[in-house]
């Protein structure tokens, strides 16, 4: 069978850009850890996102053969910030990168909530978890988190420019069409492509065609929120005082009449990371519609910036109230970016030889804080279950992708709802604070 480093290009050779050596069943007599490498199965990955990536690295240390197909030409990571450790330090620890993590990231111990005039409500403390978890909390830039995780994966891994289109499956393996009408074949096709997944797309539409598809996955992604991100430059702390903790300030301030949470983060670097959540109303919501779209860019942000820069937030210098304003004038215009927040758990997560992680199964509302840390455990549980394959046969493939759905569901079910109960606490805050 063709590895996933093999290509079929329309007019071209048989090759890629950088090549991956594998060993020929020919050659030879084979070591036992040469034959175990040929026996496992090959894998590609749509979507070098957080999933993508953590999904790459531990299959190359569990030498599995993996390939990314990453749509975009440049990867570019945008967003704000994430808050993690507790639950990540054992896979972090695990994947040999613990340590450059904590130096990327800032200790938090709290968030601190405000109303929208700056009147302190209460204290969120984070202290139990770590005497729970023996693991700190930390808030790491999403850019960073991506960064890191990026360095860790072979260059040859990844292929830059790669839009899937669809997929065909036979006895023998399945073959993925791009964009730019070149195919990979492999054993197993993953989709970590994100909300809008191709992958999913695909899969969902054969299944439907054959009137396989659960009533409840036919349905398009609702959402109620909509969020508006960025990040500024390196800040003076002389000018921005909460930069000078070695712990992470982290602020929620509630809005009362805009319908709008907003939340900010000092960071290592001493940037300020900031993020606005818009709960919809039914009007709203038909405007947003409008714009439905899944791709972090800055296309649909000016407007939602000049709405919310007059918004109040905590950490002035002498007492002086700062604005949201005073970051977003910070901020780098092409790393702000307006997306939807769609919020669902598919009941669909695999189908032959393809099979979904991430947000392409289960997507939640980032004021749980549980999407990138949930498909970092996805990865986790797919990775132990593919490299427990002897031989790639459809049965074996169906019944792993089962046993992995059968572990992670009731986990991002719980956490999709436990972010639905959180996103519901604010609105309600929003009024009573």
């Amino acid at each position: 069978m063709p590895t996933p480093g093999t290509s079929k290009v329309a007019g071209a050779s048989t090759s890629t850009s950088k090549p991956k050596v594998y060993l020929a069943a020919s050659e030879l007599p084979l070591t036992p850890k040469e034959m175990d490498y040929l026996s496992k199965p090959k894998v590609l990955i749509s979507g070098a996102g957080i999933g993508g990536l953590t999904l790459a690295i531990l299959l190359n240390k569990a030498g599995v053969q993996c390939l990314i197909l990453e749509k975009s030409y440049e990867v570019k990571p945008l967003g704000s910030a994430m808050i993690l450790g507790t639950g990540a330090g054992p896979l972090l620890q695990q994947l040999g990168i613990y340590d450059e993590f904590v130096e990327l990231a800032k200790h938090a111990t709290k968030m601190d909530i405000y109303n929208g005039n700056l009147k302190h409500a209460f204290t969120m403390d984070y202290g139990w978890l770590e005497k729970l978890t023996t693991y700190r909390e930390y808030v790491i830039s999403r850019p960073d988190l991506y960064s890191l995780l990026w360095r860790y994966v072979p260059r040859e891994c990844i292929l830059l420019g790669k839009r899937v289109l669809s997929f065909q499956e036979t006895d023998d393996g399945i073959t993925v069409r791009c964009s730019d009408n070149s195919a990979y074949e492999a054993d197993i096709l993953v989709g970590a492509d994100g909300a809008y997944s191709a992958v999913r797309q695909h899969m969902f539409k054969t299944l439907k065609a054959t009137g396989n598809l659960p009533s409840v996955d036919n349905v398009a992604l609702p959402f109620s929120c909509v969020c508006l991100v960025g990040q500024t430059t390196v800040l003076d702390p002389e000018d921005f005082p909460d930069l000078k903790s070695k712990f992470c300030e982290y602020y929620s301030i509630l809005g009362v009449q805009n319908m709008c949470t907003w939340l900010t983060f000092t960071t290592k670097r001493n940037t300020v990371c900031w993020m606005v959540i818009q709960f919809l109303t039914k009007e709203t919501e038909k405007t947003n519609d409008s714009f439905r779209n899944s791709e972090w860019g800055p296309e649909a942000a000016e407007a939602m910036c000049k709405e919310v820069r007059e918004f109040k937030v905590p950490g002035g210098k002498d007492g002086q109230v700062l604005t949201l304003g005073d970051y977003i004038d910070r901020s780098p215009k092409e790393y702000i970016a307006k997306v939807m927040l769609e919020e669902i758990v598919f009941e669909t997560w695999h189908h032959g030889r393809a099979v979904l992680l991430g947000d392409a199964c289960h997507k939640m509302n980032p004021t749980g804080a549980a999407g990138a840390l949930t498909a970092m455990h996805d990865a986790v549980t797919l990775a132990n279950w593919i490299y427990t394959l002897d031989a790639p046969s459809p049965s074996e493939i169906d019944d792993i992708f089962k046993e992995y759905r059968a572990e992670r569901y009731p986990v991002a079910k719980e956490s999709f709802e436990a972010s639905q109960l959180f996103t519901k606490t604010l609105g309600k805050n929003q009024r009573d604070v």
